[in-house]
């Protein structure tokens, strides 16, 4: 079933709604913030001990 929703069409029908909805000028953007997110989520899922373990350092710094 989720295999079918990353078919050819369903994403060339995903692109135009988004397309309408947010327009030409703010889709690159969009995508950018997309793309960045998606990142430090991986990297915070690849490392999470390292990731908890600077918390503190960063409340202690205040």
């Amino acid at each position: 079933m989720v295999g079918d929703l990353f078919a050819p069409m369903h994403l060339l029908v995903i692109l135009a709604i988004a397309l309408i909805v947010f327009g030409p000028g703010k889709l690159p953007e969009l995508g950018s913030s997309l793309g960045k997110a998606i990142k430090e989520f991986k990297k915070m899922m690849n490392d999470p001990e390292k990731t908890i373990m600077k918390e503190p350092d960063k409340i202690l710094s205040y």
